[in-house]
């Protein structure tokens, strides 16, 4: 960016005699990059030598993908009182309304071949779906206490999805 600055101001003076005085943005602009470059060599990166989180999202997702995962499903009401969602227990995690199963962008005419330019696309969470930014409906699997048999239930409130079963309203 400032380096397009400097090439529109000099072009500016030589072409046209214009007066090369930078604009008051154009000099922020210069000033805040300074500012942030000086605090990348200053402060640098985080020491990070243990990957704490990174195991433990593999964690959760490796525990997300255990086929017979029993869970019990939960709402909060505007007191923070929770109700069931499923009359038994659930099964695994809630999966965001959203969620799409193929991706749902691509570049018409792209193929790896082609250089049409560079393009960034969504790319799969390890469990191989496309995950939203944000999504307020979950689909739950019931366990149907009539059938025995799992039954997808969509829910828009907040949900809460424990491993263990919780006090809720009505017990």
């Amino acid at each position: 960016m400032f380096r397009k600055i400097v090439l529109a101001l000099a072009a500016c003076s030589v072409l046209a005699g214009c007066d090369a005085v930078a604009s008051s943005t154009a000099i922020e602009e210069r000033q805040q990059e300074q500012l942030a470059q000086h605090a990348a060599v200053t402060v640098g990166m985080p020491a990070i030598i243990n990957f704490t989180e990174k195991r433990q999202l593999k964690a959760i997702f490796e525990l997300r993908d255990s086929a017979n995962l029993v869970t019990y499903t939960y709402t909060l009401d505007m007191n923070g009182k929770r109700h069931k969602v499923c009359p038994t227990t659930s099964s695994g995690f809630g999966i965001p309304y959203a969620t799409q199963f193929t991706n749902p962008m691509r570049v018409p005419g792209y193929s790896e071949t082609s250089d049409k330019g560079n393009v960034t696309l969504p790319q799969a969470d390890p469990n191989a779906l496309f995950s939203p930014a944000s999504a307020d409906g979950t689909w739950i699997l019931c366990l149907n206490p009539t059938t025995k048999a799992l039954s997808p239930t969509y829910v828009e409130p907040h949900v809460m999805v424990y491993l263990f079963e919780m006090p809720s309203v009505g017990e």
